[in-house]
Formats: C-alpha cells, sequence, structure tokens
C-alpha cells in the first residue's frame, strides 16, 4: 500500500481510482462495510482502491478542548487500512488553512482534480468543507458533473445501535471489551515502548511489562485477559505474540495516586522485554482494579487472575 503525503504530492495519476473519504478513527466494521465496497469495486474496474483521510483528526484542530480521543494512532490506522485490501492512503496535512477550504472548492480542486476519482463511497454521516457545510446532497450533485459517481453507504447496526467511534469508546470506558470487540471486528489493542516501573511484580513473583503509552484511550480501571505482541526486533523476535493478564489502574493496595498505569505479566515467559515495543490487545474483562489488605492477598489474586486469564485465552 502506498501512502501519500497530501493530494498536493500525488506525482503520478492514481490508475482508476475508487475512493472513499473520512476520517476512519478505529476502522471499525461500518468502515470495513465502506471498505470492502471500495476494494471490490476497484478489483472490478481494473483501478486503485484509495481513502483520503486527514491528519491530525480535524476536531483537534478545531475544537481542541472537545475533540475525541482517538482510538487508532496514524500507524495502526494505516496497518489497518494495508489489511482492508486498500492500494493507497492520501493523508492529508489538517491545519486552520485547510478547515477553510469552501465544500464547493473542496470537491472541485482537492477530489476530482487532483484525485480524479471514477467513484465515491462515503458513510451516511460525511459532512466536508468550512465550517462542515458540504452535505451529501451537495456531493451527490456535484459529482457527476465534474464526471464521478457517487454512493451514499448506510450505517452499520449492530445490538440495535449504530456502530461508531463513540460508542465504542463508552463500550471501552465501561469495560466491556468484548462487545468492542465485536463493534471492531477484533480485539481493541494499545501500543507503547516497555519502561521501568518500580519493580513491584517482580517482588511479588510477576514480574511486569510497564507501559508508555501511544495511544489515547485505555479501557477502564481493571484486571484484563489479552495478548502482547513485539514490534520490533529482538528476543523474542518481531511478531511474537504472548497470553498476558494486564492490570490497568492506579495500583491502591501501595497507596493512593491518581496516575493511570499499564502493567502486564506474561504468562509462563521468563524474558527480559524492557525498552521494546509492543502491541497489548483486551480480550477479556477478569475484574475491577481493587485493594487488598496487605501482598500477601495481592499475590493470591494475581495468582488467581494468571490461571483464569491462561484458561479463558487458550479457549478463545
Amino acid at each position: 500500500m502506498r501512502t501519500i503525503a497530501g493530494s498536493a504530492s500525488i506525482r503520478e495519476p492514481l490508475e482508476r481510482p475508487i475512493l472513499t473519504v473520512g476520517n476512519f478513527d478505529g476502522i471499525h466494521v461500518g468502515h470495513r462495510t465502506i471498505l470492502d465496497t471500495v476494494t471490490q469495486r476497484a478489483r472490478a474496474v481494473r483501478g486503485e482502491a484509495v481513502v483520503y483521510t486527514f491528519e491530525p483528526h480535524p476536531r483537534k484542530v478545531l475544537w481542541a478542548n472537545a475533540a475525541p480521543r482517538l482510538l487508532t494512532t496514524l500507524e495502526q490506522k494505516l496497518e489497518l487500512l494495508a489489511l482492508a485490501g486498500v492500494d493507497a492512503v492520501i493523508v492529508e496535512p489538517f491545519d486552520l488553512d485547510f478547515a477553510q477550504t469552501p465544500a464547493e472548492v473542496f470537491v472541485r480542486d482537492y477530489l476530482h482534480a487532483r484525485i480524479r476519482p471514477l467513484e465515491v463511497y462515503v458513510g451516511y454521516d460525511f459532512h466536508f468543507g468550512r465550517d462542515r457545510e458540504g452535505s451529501m446532497r451537495m456531493l451527490t450533485e456535484l459529482g457527476p458533473r465534474l464526471g464521478f459517481s457517487v454512493t451514499i453507504l448506510p450505517e452499520v447496526v449492530i445490538d440495535s445501535g449504530d456502530v461508531n467511534s463513540t460508542r465504542i469508546r463508552q463500550l471501552l470506558g465501561e469495560a466491556r471489551v468484548e462487545e468492542a470487540a465485536r463493534l471492531l471486528g477484533r480485539d481493541y489493542s494499545v501500543r507503547g515502548r516497555v519502561g521501568k516501573g518500580e519493580a513491584r511484580g517482580r517482588t511479588l513473583g510477576f514480574p511486569t511489562a510497564n507501559l508508555d503509552l501511544e495511544n489515547e484511550v485505555l479501557p477502564a480501571v481493571g484486571v484484563y485477559a489479552g495478548r502482547l505482541r513485539f514490534l520490533d526486533d529482538g528476543d523474542p523476535p518481531l511478531g511474537v505474540t504472548l497470553p498476558a493478564v494486564t492490570n490497568v489502574g492506579t495500583r491502591p493496595t501501595f497507596g493512593a495516586s491518581d496516575r493511570v498505569v499499564v502493567e502486564s505479566h506474561l504468562i509462563d515467559f521468563a524474558g527480559e522485554v524492557y525498552g521494546r515495543r509492543v502491541e497489548l490487545s483486551f480480550r477479556f474483562h477478569l475484574r475491577p482494579e481493587r485493594r487488598f489488605a496487605g501482598v500477601d492477598a495481592l499475590r493470591a489474586q494475581i495468582d488467581a487472575d494468571r490461571n483464569e486469564a491462561r484458561q479463558r485465552l487458550a479457549a478463545g
């Protein structure tokens, strides 16, 4: 998959592009419906499946204090788009100047003049241009005049609710990671580098990998079963995945703190992972975090958590 840094950077014309436009945070099953349509149409016309997206997220530029926390980093988003079969992603730099582009200018000068799509597919809630003035009606009227068709795809519904990033964030905030996974089409995951902690897990007999987080969204405070995957070279090698039991919380047994930390104990693994860059997924919520009377009670509970995580992950 090619990544193009802005539509102005397109040097060679795209080959019969079938296009979709949007932020695509999370690449959830609603997004996948659009992406599947685009890739299938691109194969049918022997063209390229093209995604046009923005960085940073427009709301972070326009309403920084009210912007949503994002489910995926740009790196994760691009990897998920590649896995979806996309041929090219145009990452448009979004700033205050770009935000002032009138909707009709955006369609005419950016989508049509620079990308030259044959067909455009967008979601039911798509808006564009200055102050989000561009409507689906405007796009469906302008597109055919300029030479490309426009198709609006309906919402995807799961459990009587629309699939969207807001709903997924809410589920994660309630520790409902299995329900979030149904909307995402995969387990929710975060990335970061393993940093040095206070070695409390090691003294308890359960050494942990302490994650310096790159993502903006964590599941609610609690204990989870999931997997840790290595993203760089080393021992274990790049791509190796290990079962893990993860605590997201403030470690109340060791005193009051407002700082939320992410600590993962790798099940049945005794190697050193400090400094490694990893991806951590959340498959099952095991229990809420709570304060224990002492380290012996905490040690017994961690052992029980590890056993439960091992069993549930082995069962799928």
